[in-house]
């Protein structure tokens, strides 16, 4: 498949992250905010919105699930009050017989819903015939989805992992390996990382020495020396470093999820691309929350036309089973010998095969096509229903990936939205919601989502005047 290019210069302006409302509760106390409607209206009526504020008694199995989950795990979620059970399509179901339109797709994972019917065919057919043997054995679902991988992109070989921290663990080690192996007898490799402010790259002692956000390494430190955060689009900082021949590689996001749906210029990714082939410094995209189809692009950086030397990935790519994938060039992959890295589930038949079928479907011209329209559509609707709310500072993002940037905290209006029958996220500093519904989504439920969100948002007025 031919990379997809951009005629402007900017390419995307977008910004997104997730972040839950910091809800805590015990068994005794829950939050203010449980209502929420008991059924969406289905999508052949006309929508009518539940008031945003009602208030409904929680549920007996929720109740009994919420207190168990608070015995019985490690308090690392700041949950919301809801038990989901079983999704189809968009449209998701709690234990109480809620119904919820999904525009939060498990954080940007369910790219084709919940069920897709071919999706369901593969995990069925794969976990009775063979699931899991570990890297030992060859199995057919893995190779073939690297050929796949390799076929669609600019790579030339693929390394799978688990998840999307997993795959920049993996990022990391390749490029100090390759450093290593690539450096001039007595001259000290290149070690350092440079990645970027908003930045989020996972939550292992690696990957979350990358990410930007203090509280997400403070807990854990001293974590990995030797990474330098840059303001995100600051092209001459970002070049004045690199040229200084310590950076092994730079870790940036053509588009930021976590950070708050920022997208990257052409000429800051250039500029980078650039400056990385002066110094053989690698350059690494995370696009584990907006890759495979979320831009309407296969791959992000497709739209600018500048590539890496190291991809990675993972969300959306298993269709919500757990995978990542780190997809390299040749000189990066010849650098790594055999047990320098490896994992023992990474690259199973099972998830290889779910895999397959996510990739064969997201690849479509038309799919990526249908994509990039709904994006538009959703886009232009958001700004005609809020566009004149004071609230709203703007509206931002490609494709699927949209961003509505408010003067306030956002967590009002996500609770108002979810009491009302849809199912929203936060980023950047809380202040940004996030819309990363699956691919799949139609225009007349992204007319629903436009609606309850335009009926909702008055809360921000009552939450702000407090």
């Amino acid at each position: 498949m031919a990379p997809h290019t951009c005629s402007s210069n900017s390419c995307f302006q977008s910004s997104f992250t997730y972040k839950l409302k910091p809800t805590q509760f015990n068994n005794q106390h829950f939050p203010p905010n449980l209502l929420y409607r008991r059924s969406l209206t289905p999508p052949s009526a006309s929508l009518k919105v539940a008031a945003p504020n009602a208030r409904v008694e929680m549920g007996k199995k929720t109740r009994e699930v919420i207190e168990d989950e608070a015995k019985f795990l490690v308090g690392t979620y700041a949950r919301v009050p809801v038990v989901l059970e079983r999704g189809k399509g968009c449209r998701l179901y709690d234990v109480e017989g809620n119904e919820y339109l999904d525009l939060s797709g498990g954080i940007a994972v369910n790219a084709l819903g919940h069920g897709d019917d071919d999706w369901l065919k593969a995990v069925v057919e794969q976990a009775g015939v063979l699931t899991h043997t570990s890297n030992i054995y060859l199995t057919v679902p893995q190779v073939e989805l690297a050929k796949s991988l390799v076929a669609s992109s600019f790579a030339d070989r693929v390394f799978f992992s688990n998840s999307g921290t997993e795959a920049n663990e993996a990022a990391i080690k390749f490029s100090r390996k390759y450093q290593k192996h690539n450096s001039t007898e007595g001259k000290e490799p290149a070690t350092e990382f440079i990645a970027f402010s908003n930045c989020f790259h996972g939550r292992t002692m690696g990957s979350v020495a990358l990410t930007s956000k203090v509280q997400y390494r403070t807990p854990f430190e001293p974590v990995m020396p030797g990474v330098t955060f840059i303001e995100y689009g600051n092209a001459p900082a970002a070049v004045e470093l690199i040229r200084q021949g310590k950076t092994a590689a730079v870790f940036v996001e053509p588009i930021q999820g976590e950070g708050g749906i920022y997208s990257a210029t052409k000429e800051f990714l250039q500029s980078l691309r650039n400056a990385c082939d002066e110094t053989g410094t690698l350059l690494v995209f995370d696009e584990v929350q907006c890759g495979l189809g979320r831009t309407g692009f296969l791959w992000a950086h497709e739209a600018y036309g500048v590539f890496p030397d190291i991809m990675t990935l993972a969300k959306p790519l298993a269709g919500g089973l757990p995978i990542g994938a780190v997809l390299v060039t040749e000189r990066v992959a010849s650098s790594i010998k055999y047990g320098e890295h490896g994992s023992t589930f990474a690259g199973g038949p099972l998830i290889c095969n779910a895999a397959l079928a996510v990739l064969n479907k997201i690849s479509n011209p038309n799919f990526l096509s249908d994509v990039s329209k709904k994006g538009l559509y959703f886009k232009e609707l958001l700004k005609q229903k809020l566009g004149g709310n004071p609230h709203v500072k703007e509206i931002r993002g490609v494709g699927l990936i949209i961003g509505i940037d408010l003067d306030v905290p956002a967590s009002p209006l996500v609770d108002a939205c979810r009491n009302a029958g849809l199912l929203i996220l936060t980023a950047g500093k809380g202040n940004v919601v996030r819309l990363v519904p699956p691919l799949i989504i139609t225009e007349q439920e992204i007319e629903q989502a436009t609606d309850i969100l335009s009926q909702t948002i008055h809360i921000l007025d009552a939450n702000n005047s407090k």
